[in-house]
C-alpha cells in the first residue's frame, strides 16, 4: 500500500517535471527564433549617425512614463544626508 502511494507520488512528480521541461523548451524556442529588433545594420547606423530610427510602434506611452516618473519624484520621501 505504502509502496503504491510512493509510486503514484513519484509518477506525478515526474509528469510535472516533464511538462515543465516541455513548456520551458517551447518558450525558449519562441524566444530564440524571434528576429532581433536591432540588427547589425542598425548598430552601424547608430555608430555612424549617433541615433536610431525604427518603423516599429513605440512600445511604451512616453507621456505616461513621464507622468509616472514625475509622480514618483513628488511622492518620494528622502532622508536628509548625514554629515561626516
Amino acid at each position: 500500500m505504502v509502496g503504491t502511494l510512493w509510486l503514484l507520488v513519484w509518477t506525478i512528480a515526474a509528469a510535472l517535471a516533464l511538462a515543465a521541461a516541455v513548456r520551458f523548451r517551447m518558450r525558449l524556442r519562441a524566444h530564440v527564433h524571434r528576429r532581433p529588433k536591432v540588427d547589425d545594420d542598425d548598430v552601424r547606423d547608430i555608430i555612424a549617425f549617433g541615433y536610431f530610427v525604427s518603423d516599429e510602434d513605440e512600445p511604451l506611452d512616453l507621456d505616461q512614463v513621464r507622468e509616472e516618473e514625475r509622480r514618483f519624484w513628488e511622492e518620494a520621501e528622502w532622508d536628509e544626508a548625514e554629515e561626516w
